[in-house]
């Protein structure tokens, strides 16, 4: 199940290493995308890039506390399991946190009847995070799996659901130029929040390195 135990401690450190960078990078890029995307989401009153800005915050919230272990790690030399558990569920939790609100945030959409504007800002926005998300999330997924780390793995699953989301916005937008149906953009939000709250219950199990393994 584990690898981590046919690792020199050489290793461990390089991986962690890596792991807290891509965690930095996160944090790092998502500031810049949540701040364009809440602009440009409330402007052309885009319920679901809202979202998608929402979520790079959620996001970062997730990165943080994993950039904080990990330098524990680094910084102690061992890993502190009391505390890695707690982590682990504040990470989960912003799954749970990010499912409410865009669920919460599609419903108003579809009571109030809200229709979005095109944006090509957003688009491009969302195109950029299509191209960048993908590979983040490979990279952090590679060092969990190195690792058995589900920490590490929640942090991935975090970023493949900013991914997902992007990608389900992006299709509501353009399919919204075509058809004209405005209940596409919460339909999407509503997609990413029941994949959120499966990601969220797998985390707060600590089941995401278990069911890496049955994958392979």
């Amino acid at each position: 199940m584990s690898e981590t135990s046919e690792l020199t401690p050489l290793e461990i450190e390089h991986l962690t290493r890596r792991g807290l960078r891509l965690a930095q990078f996160t944090v790092a890029y998502n500031v810049v995308e949540g701040a364009v995307a809440i602009t440009v989401g409330l402007m052309a009153g885009l319920v679901s890039v809202v979202g998608v800005g929402i979520d790079t915050g959620i996001e970062s919230i997730a990165a943080v506390l994993v950039s904080l272990r990990l330098s524990a790690r680094l910084r102690d030399g061992h890993v502190d399991e009391v505390k890695e558990r707690r982590a682990l569920k504040l990470v989960a939790g912003t799954f749970f946190l990010l499912a409410a609100y865009v669920t919460f945030e599609g419903i108003r959409s579809l009571i109030t009847g809200e229709t979005p504007d095109s944006s090509p800002l957003a688009v491009g926005l969302l195109i950029a995070s299509v191209i960048v998300m993908p590979v983040l999330a490979a990279m952090k997924r590679r060092v969990g799996l190195r690792l058995s780390d589900n920490l590490i793995l929640a942090d991935a699953a975090e970023t493949k659901i900013c991914v997902l989301l992007s990608l389900s916005t992006l299709a509501a937008l353009i399919l919204f130029q075509w058809t004209g149906a405005a209940w596409l953009d919460p339909a999407a939000a509503f997609v990413i929040a029941a994949f959120a709250i499966h990601e969220g219950r797998e985390a707060w199990e600590g089941e995401l390195v278990e069911d890496d393994d049955d994958d392979d």
